[in-house]
């Protein structure tokens, strides 16, 4: 399985610019914890950083500095991770655990955002495997049932 078949396509995104604040209502309004932010070239948004709930809590918020005079990028972290939409979940989440991150942003073979995986998006896909993967038990049982009943 892909990382690209998992991801959430829906992504909120701000440009390098945007206040802090204005990134929280983002967040607010779209009912995530962080936005990407993005720079536009060749007509792609191009990943270059991310801004969580978190860092503004913790890099403006309890600075006690005014969200509204703070940019996304003087906040964002210099170095965004990324996966490709064609990677394994195995290595996504290699390169989660690595970074020490809980959301990859997913780009396309030119390096377009097109989506972002969560934690909690690998947490139910996991899941779902395991619930197939237990019901393999169940099956050989049933099939092992109707065969010796002949």
């Amino acid at each position: 399985m892909t990382i690209g078949a998992i991801r959430t396509r829906a992504v909120v995104t701000a440009t390098r610019s945007a206040s802090a604040g204005e990134a929280a209502r983002l967040m607010r309004k779209g009912h995530v914890g962080d936005v990407v932010v993005v720079e536009e070239v060749d007509g792609r948004p191009i990943p270059r950083g991310i801004v969580t709930d978190r860092d503004i809590v913790v890099s403006v918020v309890a600075k006690g500095l005014d969200p509204e005079s703070i940019s996304v990028g003087e906040i964002m972290a210099p170095e965004v991770a990324v996966g490709r939409e064609r990677d394994s979940v195995a290595r996504a989440i290699d390169v989660m655990r690595e970074k020490g991150i809980r959301r990859l942003p997913i780009v396309d073979s030119h390096g377009g955002l097109v989506g972002i995986v969560s934690i909690d998006d690998l947490f139910a896909f996991l899941a779902m495997e395991m619930a197939s993967l237990a019901g393999v038990s169940g099956r050989e049982r049933h099939v092992e049932v109707e065969a010796r009943a002949t």
